[in-house]
């Protein structure tokens, strides 16, 4: 009875394991502690101010192929062929505004406001589409919202 609630306790645990990586966006190469992504090619420095890596999913630290970035409106697809990676903690460790993944939508005329700090970002700045928290809307509706732009930059002048 012992061996059988083991393998079952293990068989659970890799099956949480692939689900975690099913949902990690193509190209990701760790999850952080705060349930964000990196696509950098060694867990130091990865999480960086997300609180550290929660889980690796890049096999010996060897840097990942990522996918040329595009300007597309589509969603990252997920990877499809899974292989052995084991997860492992690392040091607390900062991701770069450059190196996150912009989120899907926007496009003309769209500003990005991040929700959590009542700023938004024009398109193309460093901040566009990146932070943690938030969404797309046009510039009147972000004004509108409350919301400042960033360094005090209006995307219209």
């Amino acid at each position: 009875m012992k061996i059988c609630t083991r393998l079952l306790a293990v068989a659970a645990a890799l099956l949480a394991v692939n689900v975690a990586l099913a949902q990690a966006p193509a190209g990701s190469t760790g999850q952080c502690k705060d349930g964000t992504y990196t696509t950098a090619p060694s867990k130091k420095g990865a999480c960086r101010g997300h609180k550290g890596v929660q889980t690796w999913y890049a096999a010996n630290a060897a840097p990942a192929a990522a996918p040329a970035a595009t300007k597309s409106a589509a969603p990252a697809a997920a990877p499809n062929a899974m292989t052995a990676m084991t997860p492992a903690p690392a040091k607390n460790s900062r991701q770069s505004a450059a190196s996150m993944q912009q989120a899907a939508g926007g496009g003309p005329g769209m500003v990005w406001v991040n929700t959590a700090s009542k700023v938004y970002h024009c398109p193309g700045t460093k901040y566009y589409g990146k932070t943690k928290e938030g969404k797309y809307m046009s510039e009147a509706d972000a004004k509108a919202s409350g919301a400042r732009p960033d360094h005090g930059n209006a995307c219209t002048k």
